[in-house]
């Protein structure tokens, strides 16, 4: 059902705005209309007299208590808090905001809130808050995505770019690529309506030119999306190598606990095993799966088939060979799998473990493996059982995944699913536009196109956005933000 909004002027709304846990200090959050009489209810001077909170200067916070009506001229102390107060527009949400700030107490909390409900508010919708500060002017859609980003990202460098795409990274580049196609959207129809002061000749040759510039411009969007979604969701990885190489050994040296079981005993992991570790400043989402290789036993074919799925999902895969025994054909199919992915963008890193035994594998064996390839993945000599040489790993994914230069550049990143949607679609207008001038066809078919890329783009930012996606977006952020 599409979100109503004929009565976001009118509501007043209230939600604990904190986490809901045991901590020293919690905020209630009161926004609309009514928030100064609300708060002016339920909040008595250290003196314990009344006073209009929307009397006070705006941005002042005050100390005082919030206080229940028992009867008849009698109150009841529920906490001493210190009360902030936001006139509109200057607020988070642009509307008149009140901020309890209460111990904080869970229960404590649901009791001032309670009060608060109960004076006249209505409790806030999950991501009402910042929905208010959206359809208030104050921030775009993008913006408004961002806020959700950094209050679940999870590493510096997906906080990074969330906090960027708030301060309007993301809401500026769009802008920048729809005034380029606005203007010629109207040299189009202001030719149209008036040849003899506006000239179309030559003009196709232009937008060409236009077309080419706009289109280089959001593959640049979009080649870096993918790394934008690796910053903002971390690494899918998988541990791949035949039986009894050190898979699950690496699972738990970088879990840095005991996750998986280890026995010399082929076939062991079953199962896929997952983890999430911080390896080179990025998360990576370890899958261990079970060793790859030609097997009558039913179970372990199981286990098997769901480490190729690994394999075939991964953003980047470690390759876990053992250097005290022979390399085997295993190792070779598991390679000529891994060439197929790296084809495909896949990052691989080869770990070749278990060196502080005696060698039966030298360096160039194991890149003979890689041979029909454009390149071998780097390798990296190790020993999981000694710790040797792990030292090395995140460097190695940190270059892969270039999270380096990432953190020193500006560079605008797409991190959000449905702004690539968009740009993606807007690209595809605007080669249409390319085929339309290529076609010898008439400019007001290149303004059909070219509404089309800035409507598109616009949905970015939020303007022409369905009501529907509006409620959608914000249904997803948390209670009392």
């Amino acid at each position: 059902m599409a979100l109503m909004y004929d009565h976001v002027e009118t509501d007043t709304i209230a939600a604990i705005a904190t986490a809901m846990s045991e901590a020293g200090i919690g905020i209630i959050r009161i926004s609309g209309p009514d928030a100064a009489r609300i708060g002016s209810r339920l909040y008595r001077t250290p003196k314990k007299e009344k006073t209009d909170i929307s009397k006070w200067r705006p941005g002042t916070i005050r100390f005082g208590y919030i206080v229940e009506n028992d009867g008849p001229n009698s109150e009841s102390m529920i906490d001493e808090v210190m009360v902030s107060w936001m006139k509109s527009p200057h607020s988070y949400t642009t509307e008149d905001t009140v901020e309890i700030n209460t111990h904080g107490g869970m229960f404590l909390m649901n009791r001032i809130l309670e009060l608060v409900l109960r004076a006249g508010a209505r409790m806030a919708e999950p991501g009402e808050f910042t929905k208010r500060a959206f359809l208030g002017g104050r921030i775009d859609l993008a913006k408004a995505e961002a806020v959700m980003d950094l209050i679940s990202s999870t590493n510096e460098f997906a906080r990074k770019t969330s906090a960027a795409q708030l301060e309007g990274s993301v809401s500026d580049r769009i802008r920048e690529l729809r005034e380029k196609i606005l203007y010629e959207i109207a040299f189009i129809e202001s030719a149209l309506d008036d040849p003899e002061n506006y000239s179309l000749d030559g003009y196709p040759e232009k937008l060409m030119d236009t077309c080419l510039l706009l289109e280089k411009e959001m593959d640049a969007l979009l080649s870096r999306a993918e790394e934008g979604r690796i910053l903002k969701e971390g690494i899918r990885t998988a541990i791949v190598g035949r039986p009894n190489v050190g898979k699950s050994s690496l699972l738990n040296h970088l879990a840095g606990e005991e996750r998986a079981i280890v026995t010399e005993i082929e076939g062991t992991t079953r199962d896929t095993l997952s983890e999430t570790v911080r390896v080179g400043g990025v998360l990576l989402h370890l899958t261990d799966t079970a060793g790859i290789r030609q097997t009558q036993d039913k179970v372990e074919q199981i286990g098997v088939h769901r480490a190729q799925k690994a394999l075939d999902s991964a953003d980047l895969i470690l390759f876990v060979i053992d250097s005290s025994r022979e390399l085997s054909a295993e190792d070779a199919e598991i390679a000529d799998r891994i060439i197929k992915k790296m084809e495909e963008g896949t990052k691989c890193i080869l770990l070749v473990n278990k060196v502080d035994l005696l060698s039966e594998v030298q360096e160039k064996e194991v890149r003979s493996l890689f041979s029909f390839s454009d390149r071998c993945p780097p390798l990296l000599f190790c020993s999981l059982q000694t710790g040797e040489g792990m030292e090395e790993l995140g460097k190695y994914v940190s270059e892969l995944f270039h999270t380096g230069e990432i953190a020193e550049n500006n560079e605008v990143f797409l991190s959000n699913l449905r702004h690539k949607d968009a740009v993606r679609e807007a690209r595809n207008s605007i080669c249409l536009v390319k085929k339309s001038i290529e076609d010898g066809m008439s400019e007001d078919f290149f303004s059909i196109d070219l509404m089309n890329a800035y409507r598109v783009l616009g949905t970015i930012l939020g303007e022409a956005v369905e009501d529907d996606l509006v409620e959608e977006i914000f249904s997803k952020f948390c209670m009392g933000k």
